[in-house]
């Protein structure tokens, strides 16, 4: 059996794991659910489709990505700079 961890050093690595899933409810919930009323559970289901598919996938800037939005990460790949 290994070393046992602290709660302290066990909450610590279950943030680490849970930070980027948090990080994305976080802005999923300030930029689009808080600032909408939905008719319904279809209406709520269109509008947050919609906006993983406009704003968060295609015009955020991703940490992983140098932070730049992905369609401008992907248009790099394809057009490398040559120094």
């Amino acid at each position: 059996m290994g070393p046992r961890r602290s709660p302290a050093r066990r909450a610590r690595s279950r943030r680490a794991r849970h930070g980027p899933a948090e990080s994305f409810f976080k802005t999923l919930k300030k930029e689009e659910v808080n600032a909408n009323a939905y008719s319904s559970i279809d209406h709520a289901r269109r509008n947050i489709g919609t906006f993983l598919e406009t704003t968060y996938n295609r015009q955020r800037l991703h940490s992983a990505l140098g932070y730049k939005p992905p369609t401008e990460f992907e248009a790099d790949l394809d057009n490398p700079r040559t120094h």
